[in-house]
């Protein structure tokens, strides 16, 4: 069968590589044709466009990129009304792939599967309105998200397990013997895309610099973010980048600032305790509206799979270098590091132990391969 994936950012590129070698394994004849990045190209995807022209991030970003963005968007439908896939597989990005999905819909070109849903539970809750109308199969990677979907709005989803999970598991198995740095290691992981960074790793850097003295700093670089990038912000401190490489750093990190997203899951898994920080433009009133905005109480990944604070978020007017200094310090030792271990055992435990890639393209298969044959028989 013929499988086009459309992933917009780094986390989006893993996934849906691990996705299309699962289909493999399920499908042996399977041909790939993507929106992506390069682990997507490695699993034998021909790559359209790579999600580095996609991934622009707030308001003016956006709106000055505005022309690319609409092109790239035009693109993509194009090539998929040309190349006929059996299925459309959206990965995230909801900005993109819902334009994508009603698109292929309206054209009645084949099914759209969701893989990773759009976290709508957090904001923007009318696009279930799109989701039902253009997705036919939601895959889900978040427990919590069975009870919102089928529960609040009555669209069926399928629960496929965690793929973070799954991988930091594989990594920690394959990497059992690894050694231990000569001195504990503070890990900083500001990020994927250039705003995130610009916005949170001066505080990070700054929040840490008076314990240059008994940690390794070790800041986490990003795929498809430049070192020269990072150079202008560490130039003049202790903190080492660390290029490709997150997850051998968080194997022997002692603690962790993080910006909230995937990375906060996967320092959890780690069982490294941390501080998430995201600052904001305008950051009183951001803090006002995320109050009257945000259908949500936590914005961490950990916190809304425990469904309680098992790790400080410090977010718009709470985030400061005092504030991230004074929660950094009290993770590094003591009572409030064993209780944030132990909830990290809570949040494994809501995860489950299916194996996601493989569980999605099962069911996928399942339903490509029922579809065809109701359709020859009609």
């Amino acid at each position: 069968m013929r499988y086009y994936l459309i992933a917009g950012e780094a986390s989006g590129d893993l996934h849906a590589s691990r996705l299309m070698r699962a289909l493999r394994t399920e499908d042996p004849d399977a041909q790939f044709r993507c929106i992506g990045g390069d682990l997507m190209q490695a699993e034998g995807g021909t790559l359209v466009r790579h999600y580095r022209e996609l991934a622009y991030m707030g308001f003016v970003p956006v709106l000055l990129h505005l022309p690319t963005i609409l092109g790239n968007m035009s693109r993509c439908k194009h090539d998929i009304e040309a190349w006929r896939p059996d299925v459309v597989i959206l990965v995230d990005y909801p900005g993109f792939n819902l334009s994508i999905a009603k698109y292929v819909h309206r054209r009645g070109v084949c099914p759209i599967y969701y893989y990773i849903s759009p976290k709508i539970w957090a904001w923007k809750e009318y696009r279930i309105k799109s989701i039902k109308r253009d997705v036919d199969e939601l895959f889900s990677i978040l427990p919590f998200e069975v009870a919102f979907f089928e529960g609040k709005h009555h669209y069926p989803i399928h629960y496929v397990g965690n793929p973070t999970a799954d991988e930091v598991a594989e990594f920690k198995a394959a990497n059992a013997d690894a050694g231990q740095r000569p001195r504990p290691v503070i890990a900083l992981l500001a990020g994927s895309r250039r705003q995130e960074i610009k916005d949170n790793l001066p505080a990070m850097i700054e929040a840490t610099r008076q314990l240059s003295a008994d940690y390794d700093l070790m800041l986490a670089g990003a795929p498809g973010i430049d070192e020269d990038y990072y150079a202008k912000f560490i130039e003049g401190s202790d903190v080492q980048l660390v290029k490709n490489r997150t997850y051998e750093l968080l194997s022997t990190a002692h603690a962790a600032l993080v910006t909230s997203g995937t990375a906060t899951l996967e320092t959890a898994l780690f069982g490294v305790p941390q501080v998430v920080c995201y600052e904001t433009p305008l950051p009183r009133l951001i803090g006002y509206l995320r109050k009257k905005i945000l259908k949500v109480r936590y914005i961490s990944l950990v916190n809304l799979i425990a469904d309680r604070e098992v790790v400080r978020e410090l977010v718009a007017d709470s985030f400061s270098i005092a504030n991230i200094r004074s929660e950094l310090e009290k993770i590094l030792n003591g009572p409030a590091r064993q209780e944030m271990l132990e909830g990290y055992e809570e949040v494994h435990r809501r995860l489950g132990k299916e194996q996601a890639p493989l569980n999605a393209a099962r069911i996928m298969r399942r339903l490509l391969t029922s579809a065809s044959a109701k359709s020859q028989q009609n």
